[in-house]
């Protein structure tokens, strides 16, 4: 009998293809990449000294690159080959993007089959979608596969080139990559603006008037009432938070318009002018209102709607996006089409039908080109799976919490993308008021005002459209207090019915204050919108850049909102200085923009390469961005003209100390260390920069208070009666703790002679000695102590922690009182209970912690149990009580032994007793849920002897099956 071997990248696509396919296919998984290009400490001997031996590329041989099969992977290349042999035919059914093309081509490379090869590819894991791929399979794009490769070899000679820079002048073990760079770069120039940024302070008035002008129906003046805010005085309009720029003072462009600014003084008098004057309706002017659903998923859209809706960064969302794609409920995950293909647009405008009505179908099919210039068209938007969309309800139970809400969120999305729109009508009404004569001779309040103009406006949705199945997320503005801002938020706020010339009631007018603001930090979601915003980057690899510049140190996570590290503007400031290219954001683009045409086939790899990396005397090597300062056009030449090599070559000398240094003002310098950032100031005294203080929390006046608490470090509390050791106070980059001072240990006249003999020790050696040294006790001070109060009997009440609370009764093991990381806790042999208070750690008895240690054991962070929603009385068929409980996936009714979800569509307030016995009965019949698992493939079991494993030296291979390009060096 044939067979056919199907390769896939991801075992857990396995049974489903397979069931997909029939016994006559033998489906196995390659598990991602089977080689890469090694490290070039990995490299066999004979290959360090020679080309390959710093990037394991050699460049001047075409940028040929010298690949390995991964260790990991030997195991799996073998079993593929044994496969191969039983088999006829070849499908290389790896992803549909450059990376599947890519896994493809070296499975091809390492099997070398001698059968048929046949490239298959798919975008969903569904029968119908395997089937067409199978009836229409082509052959290997190499135009892609090089375009991969280019990738993979530019952050190599990027990373490999900058990085050591970054090592000897910053830190060792840092790393600089060409989207990893620019992303770090955007959080930093974030920081440095919010640095930079100086407040001003506006006032405002908002009034509240009625159509009702009789004072004798409360109800109905209350209820024909709105709110306006104040926008004129005299045709001049009033400045708001926009209208001034980040130094605190007003725009050329508010100051051309004469905008009044208004201080407490003059929004006063004019809000005490408002309400005893006599307003009225100048101005009611309808528009219609009509609002767009947003496109279907790409893989960037998804991660910003899950970072804000779901609280899911970017990894998880791609980690949980991949399994569902791997087990057939959603398309292809890493895409940046917004297309829909004819089935999918049928799904979903059947399903719209059938869920929302015929009216909420829009007369046409909805079409969505895609934003980004070099988006692979050839793929869907992230959608449901299948010729007919499974709704949530019907998947809820085979997903778990997580999985449901992301596909519940692609569900939504992609439904209402082919939903109608939503309707209604805007209204904006403006208001006078004639201003009695009020003080305004003072600075605050400038001129006398005679006349006040004020606006409302409401929305009000006649047809909710697309609205009644989703709505996009919006991340924060920074002008949320300004009039733009509250028009977008007054969607269904209906006004009272007006013309113009109508007189209104003055029922309150209030003046406020506001503060400009700082712009807002970026988010995960946020810098994913402005990386694909540049064209920097490509969709796929956006989650791994999230997760580098957090492994690296260069960001922190402050809610959601990023901080970058002083780690971070060193490293940039050094990268801007010396490497300005390769973080320019222009160039980045441009970058991507080559590798698109590289994959088109309109772009020779090897030329390209040559000319980044050795440079063509300025004359146009690379694509030229449009760059903003002189600087960076510098930068450009240079780079054009020398390439990466020369650049690097002709660096010269860098400061470390200048490049480790941010001013922060009046001769304080802020200094990046190798144990962390410090200030320093112009007679040389320090101070450690707590490491939880945001960089543009770090004003003068704030440095001026570390210094103050610097003095008091090291400060001398007193002697331990036990130990006779001093105990000190001291200031650390994480906090205050104190400690005590061990002397140094007395040497013999023997060990005098050894150590005089022995004039070199090894690092190891010496890091041994290091550590036999016995450590002094530390213990942080709690958060009501202060470093410079702190007393030798508190120090020594910390420092005889962990305090032993008792004994347990029963198990006879100790109970511990001790302070931790994430707060005070109780400890008794592995288990712990955390305390609610400091005090606690010195004040609680055995019968107290005896009792904590009774009640069930909650996960931090987590509220104490909370008792029933509802109590439902005696299960007839278990006798046990039922009742209703809140749950962290909804309200589930329980017995205590048997849980069952309350169902969508019924109200865990209403839902009788009987329907709930009726629900615990019906689950109990189906016995517990049996677990998915996946039979892993084995191969079957040979009877021929097993062959002596030959070491091969490194070779030749083959050119690309389509290419006239020589290929690479690889060990297979």
């Amino acid at each position: 009998m044939s067979t056919k071997l199907v390769i896939v990248e991801s075992p857990n696509k396995v049974r489903s293809i397979a069931g997909y396919l029939g016994s006559e296919f033998d489906v196995e998984a390659s598990v991602g990449h089977i080689r890469d290009l090694p490290q070039p400490s990995e490299l066999p001997a004979t290959m360090k000294k020679g080309p390959y031996g710093k990037f394991a590329v050699d460049v001047e041989d075409d940028f040929t690159p010298y690949y390995v099969v991964n260790p990991d992977k030997k195991k799996t290349v073998a079993q593929l080959k044994k496969a191969l042999k039983e088999a006829d035919e070849l499908y290389l059914a790896t992803d549909d993007d450059r990376e599947g093309e890519a896994i493809a081509w070296h499975l091809q490379q390492v099997l070398k089959p001698k059968v048929p090869v046949r490239r298959m590819v798919f975008t969903e894991i569904t029968r119908e979608a395997v089937t067409r791929a199978l009836d229409n399979t082509r052959e290997l794009d190499i135009h892609l596969v090089d375009a991969q490769e280019t990738r993979r070899i530019l952050d190599r000679l990027v990373g490999y080139e900058v990085s050591p820079v970054l090592w000897r002048k910053v830190r060792a073990g840092l790393s600089a990559g060409r989207v990893q760079s620019v992303a770090t770069r955007l959080v930093v120039e974030r920081e440095r603006e919010r640095m930079a940024f100086c407040s001003a302070s506006y006032w405002g008035v908002e009034a509240t008037f009625s159509t009702v002008l009789s004072a004798v129906d409360v109800t109905a003046r209350q209820e024909a009432s709105f709110t306006a805010r104040l926008v004129t005085l005299d045709g001049r309009r009033v400045a708001t938070g926009r209208d001034f720029n980040d130094d605190g003072q007003l725009r050329p462009a508010a100051l051309k318009a004469s905008a009044v600014h208004l201080h407490q003084v003059g929004a006063t008098a004019v809000a005490e002018a408002i309400g005893r004057g006599e307003p009225r309706v100048v101005g009611v002017e309808d528009k219609p209102y009509k609002r767009r659903p947003a496109a279907p998923f790409t893989t960037s859209t998804l991660q910003q709607e899950a970072s804000r809706k779901l609280r899911m960064n970017p990894r998880e969302t791609m980690r949980v996006a991949q399994g569902l794609y791997e087990n057939g409920f959603i398309t292809y995950m890493r895409t940046d089409s917004t297309a829909l293909s004819g089935q999918a647009v049928a799904a979903a405008r059947s399903q719209v039908a059938e869920l929302y009505g015929a009216e909420y179908v829009p007369e046409r099919p909805r079409v969505y080109a895609s934003k980004s210039k070099g988006a692979q068209e050839a793929h869907e938007a992230i959608r449901p799976a299948g010729d007919h969309f499974r709704t949530p309800a019907q998947v809820s139970g085979e997903l778990s919490g997580v999985q449901f809400r992301l596909y519940e969120l692609i569900w939504k999305r992609t439904v209402a993308s082919q939903m109608a729109d939503a309707v209604g009508s805007t209204a904006t009404v403006t208001v006078e008021v004639p201003l009695t004569p009020v003080a305004g001779e003072s600075r605050d309040s400038g001129p006398t005002f005679s006349t006040a103009g004020l606006t409302a406006s409401g929305t009000v949705i006649t047809f909710r459209g697309f609205l009644a199945a989703y709505e996009e997320g919006r991340d924060a503005e920074r002008y949320q207090d300004d009039a733009g801002a509250a028009a977008k938020d007054s969607k269904d706020v209906r006004l009272p019915a007006m013309i113009s010339g109508q007189e209104l009631a003055a029922l309150d007018a209030e003046a406020s204050g506001h503060e400009t603001t700082p712009p807002p930090r970026y988010t995960e979601a946020s810098l994913v919108k402005a990386l694909e915003e540049r064209e920097i980057g490509r969709p796929s690899t956006y989650a791994a850049t999230m997760s580098t510049i957090s492994d690296r140190g260069y960001v922190d996570h402050r809610g959601q909102a990023l901080v970058p590290t002083w780690l971070a503007f060193a490293v940039t400031r050094l990268l801007e200085e010396n490497f300005a290219e390769l973080v320019d954001y222009d160039f980045t683009a441009s970058m991507e923009r080559d590798l698109d045409r590289i994959a088109a086939g309109e772009e020779d790899r090897v030329a390209w390469l040559r000319r980044f990396y050795n440079g063509q005397g300025g004359s146009g090597a690379l694509e030229a961005p449009q760059v903003a300062s002189g600087e960076l056009e510098a930068a450009a030449a240079a780079l054009r003209a020398q390439g990466l090599k020369g650049l690097v070559d002709n660096l010269g000398e860098i400061d470390a100390r200048a490049v480790n240094s941010i001013e922060i003002g009046e001769g304080i310098t802020l200094r990046v260390g190798r144990y962390g950032p410090y200030l320093e100031d112009a007679e040389g005294k320090r101070a450690n920069v707590p490491a939880d203080l945001a960089p543009d929390e770090l004003t003068v006046d704030k440095a001026r208070e570390l210094f103050t608490r610097a003095a008091d470090d090291g400060r001398e509390l007193g002697v331990d009666p036990v130990s006779g050791h001093v105990i000190i106070a001291k200031d650390g980059r994480y906090g205050p703790y104190v400690t005590e001072v061990l002397p140094e240990p007395e040497e013999t006249a023997e060990a005098e002679a050894t150590k005089t003999a022995k004039t070199a020790k090894s690092a190891k050696a010496k890091k041994t000695a290091k550590a036999a040294k016995p450590k002094p006790r530390t213990a942080s001070l709690l958060r009501s102590m202060d470093l410079s109060t702190v007393t030798l009997e508190q120090a020594l009440d910390l420092l005889s922690l962990p305090r032993v609370v008792g004994q347990d009764p029963e198990s006879g093991e100790d109970i511990t009182a001790q302070n931790g990381r994430y707060g005070p806790y109780l400890k008794k042999g592995t288990d712990s209970r955390s305390l609610e208070t400091e005090e606690q750690i010195f004040t609680v008895t055995l019968e107290q912690a005896l009792e904590i240690f009774a009640q069930p054991k909650r996960r931090r962070g987590q509220a104490a149990a909370r008792g029933p929603l509802r109590e439902l009385g005696q299960d007839p068929a278990t006798d046990k009580p039922v009742v209703i409980k809140d749950g962290r996936f909804g309200p589930y009714i329980t017995d205590g032994q048997t849980n069952v979800t309350v169902p969508r569509s019924e109200d865990p307030a209403t839902i009788s007793a009987e329907r709930a016995f009726e629900l615990l009965a019906d689950k109990r019949a189906k016995g517990p849920a049996k677990k998915r698992t996946t039979k892993k493939a084995t191969a079957k079991k040979s009877t021929t002897k097993k062959p002596t494993t030959k070491k091969a030296a490194a070779k030749k291979t083959t050119a690309k099956t389509t290419s006239s390009k020589a290929a690479a060096s690889k060990e297979g």
